[in-house]
């Protein structure tokens, strides 16, 4: 009974692929989603990084304008200025680097505005045509300046607008006049809601929770005839808690997931002449097939065209993995961080962050600290990799540096 069965399925296999052209799946195409200017997705300040990349959730600071920039307005600070240095690939070179300023101003009760500069150097790329010809040095960079608004619509929730201006100079002005910068804009939406403290039996507590949809942008290319480049369109949802034993001691939990909004690489196959004639299983090559139609590189064998706009895509981006839905669940990363506090003098933080082996395999370990001095902050950061992938930060010791002005102007907590 068995073997009769097996025998059927083989035989309605076989009806089904009668007279129809076989499609061979290319296994070296990736699924691993890349866009254009990827450093914006690098954290830039300690904080963040210390409790796994995290920040669309967790108590306002002065790099909110990276996460979630409606925080600003539940900042009991009037204004404040931040600094940040990222090494990157500190084990290989000591010239790359990403670069964080941030300024951030509370306008009154229910407004705020903040501003930023990020800079990443790729450092100093030489060439030199012989041994005998003088070194040309390219530095290639890429950098964002951005502006945001927030209002707070009721005593708990705020929202905010974000616009930002991309330049990526990575072409490589070597025997070619044409060489230039891409240019683009994006816009971040965000939320922030904060709840009242609220008595529990032995402490009391604070909820709070953010989103953001970050980098909506159109695609850009280096020239006429380039590819076109996505955006790094992200979408970020968190949630957190505050343990507030007494009048020193506070323990903060957060847990973040985010998503590309950009479309999945389809798998991609090529296209041969070959049809099963006979209904038997076996392929021949059809040459009149062949005549009129060679063989196709580049088909679509499973997914959707990226060929789209940046708006299409992102509404694309929600099902268009070839493996289904249990593929778009794996193109979530999720973070989980903690951090305690001390009198806001003194805190110590760790996180994890996760991400899918056949979506880049980020995983990773992170600790910091961070100390309050008068009107300044100090944050230091540091990545231990948990991936058979090893992270550019690894073993990479990161520092943030806050500059709080009219500290305590405003009453929050």
């Amino acid at each position: 009974m068995k073997n009769t069965l097996i025998a059927l399925l083989a035989l309605v296999f076989t009806l089904n692929l009668t007279a129809q052209t076989v499609i061979i799946p290319n296994e070296n195409d990736s699924r691993v989603i890349t866009t254009g200017v990827p450093f914006i997705l690098i954290a830039p300040d300690a904080r963040a990084a210390a409790m796994g990349d995290m920040g669309v959730a967790t108590s306002v600071d002065a790099f909110s304008q990276q996460w979630n920039s409606s925080k600003y307005v539940f900042s009991e600070t009037k204004s404040g200025v931040g600094i940040s240095y990222t090494p990157y690939l500190s084990k290989l070179v000591n010239d790359i680097f990403l670069g964080n300023v941030t300024y951030f101003n509370r306008l009154d009760e229910r407004s705020s505005f903040a501003a930023s500069f990020k800079y990443f150097s790729l450092g100093d790329i030489e060439f030199r045509a012989d041994e005998f010809s003088e070194a040309l040095i390219q530095r290639p960079n890429e950098l964002t300046i951005d502006a945001s608004y927030a209002l707070r619509l009721s005593d708990q929730f705020a929202m905010s607008v974000a616009m930002r201006y991309l330049r990526s100079d990575l072409r490589l002005n070597v025997g070619n006049n044409d060489a230039s910068s891409a240019n683009t804009f994006g816009v971040d939406i965000s939320g922030y809601y904060q709840s009242e403290e609220e008595a529990y039996n032995d402490f009391n507590g604070r909820w709070r929770a953010g989103f953001a949809i970050q980098n909506i942008g159109p695609k850009f290319k280096y020239d006429d005839g380039g590819v076109e480049n996505f955006q790094p369109t992200t979408l970020r949802l968190g949630a957190g808690f505050d343990f507030i034993f007494d009048d020193y001691n506070k323990v903060a939990v957060t847990a973040e997931v985010a998503k590309l909004l950009v479309p999945t690489p389809p798998i991609l196959g090529d296209e041969y002449g070959f049809t099963d004639n006979n209904g038997n299983g076996t392929y021949e090559e059809d040459v009149d097939d062949l005549d009129a139609n060679p063989i196709r590189e580049n088909v679509i064998f499973q997914g959707q065209s990226q060929d789209v706009s940046f708006l299409s895509g992102m509404f694309q981006s929600f099902g268009d993995a070839p493996g289904g839905f249990s593929e778009e669940l794996r193109e979530f990363t999720w973070s989980l961080g903690a951090e305690y506090t001390y009198q806001d003098s003194f805190a110590f933080r760790a996180g994890y962050f996760n991400e899918a082996e056949d979506k880049g395999a980020r995983k990773f370990l992170a600790i910091g600290a961070g100390f309050k001095y008068n009107v300044v902050n100090i944050d230091l950061s540091y990545l231990f990799s948990a991936s058979r992938v090893q992270s550019p930060l690894e073993n990479t010791l990161r520092f943030s540096l806050t500059f709080n002005i009219g500290d305590g102007e405003y009453f929050e907590y």
